[in-house]
């Protein structure tokens, strides 16, 4: 595969994965809560990405070509699980000064801190694999990187710049993810509003995204 078409890729990519939406909202809700549930955030979200990646490599994006409603599913049912994240960080946003166990109590979550942190993993999975921009990126830029002359077949060279992709995505949310534990750790006003704005954010896009199937 053309080293110049992944790196093309990249950088359209990349422009993407820096670009605040519901993603960065998450890990920035998971640094607020606790350090440790950063990481577990981080891999979820990149788990989501290549998940859906292989689904575009198995046939996925040639399905939505030939049956658009396939798309509006996929827009909805990624929006409605927008909408739900977005509520849940929008009532329980960590409270002031709180530890592991308070915030705990707080989000519900009481018997299950051991396994907080896969919890976030699958919760990202899922917020990364049905997020609208991780569709657009898959469904209609990633196939203008494509080659089909190239010695690659073309499955493999979907999953390598998906790859690309979810190694992109890594990078940049565990350090918004801890960039937000260090910055806003320490100043619970701040994180409380913060993560408010987060769940909005959220909601927003959820409700935007709706409306705009709903127009369509």
């Amino acid at each position: 595969m053309p080293l110049t078409a992944v790196t093309a890729f990249w950088a359209v990519s990349f422009l993407l994965v820096i670009t605040p939406g519901a993603d960065w909202a998450y890990v920035i809700s998971a640094g607020l809560r606790e350090r440790r549930l950063v990481l577990p955030a981080v891999v979820g979200l990149a788990c989501g990405a290549l998940l859906a990646t292989l689904a575009v490599a198995a046939g996925v994006g040639a399905l939505v070509a030939r049956q658009p409603m396939v798309l509006t599913v996929l827009t909805v049912a990624g929006a409605a699980y927008l909408l739900w994240m977005g509520m849940g960080m929008w009532r329980s946003p960590p409270p002031a000064q709180a530890g592991p166990l308070e915030t705990a109590v707080a989000t519900g979550e009481v018997g299950q801190a051991a396994d907080m942190p896969w919890r976030w993993a699958i919760k990202g999975a899922g917020v990364s694999g049905l997020n609208p921009k991780l569709i657009l990126l898959l469904l209609a830029l990633l196939p203008q990187f494509v080659r089909p002359a190239a010695a690659w077949p073309i499955g493999a060279q979907i999953l390598t710049l998906g790859a690309v992709h979810a190694i992109s995505c890594c990078f940049v949310y565990f350090g918004v993810g801890m960039a937000s534990q260090r910055v806003l750790g320490s100043r619970p006003s701040a994180a409380f509003i913060v993560t408010r704005v987060s769940g909005a954010l959220m909601i927003a896009i959820a409700l935007l995204l709706l409306a705009e199937r709903a127009m369509a």
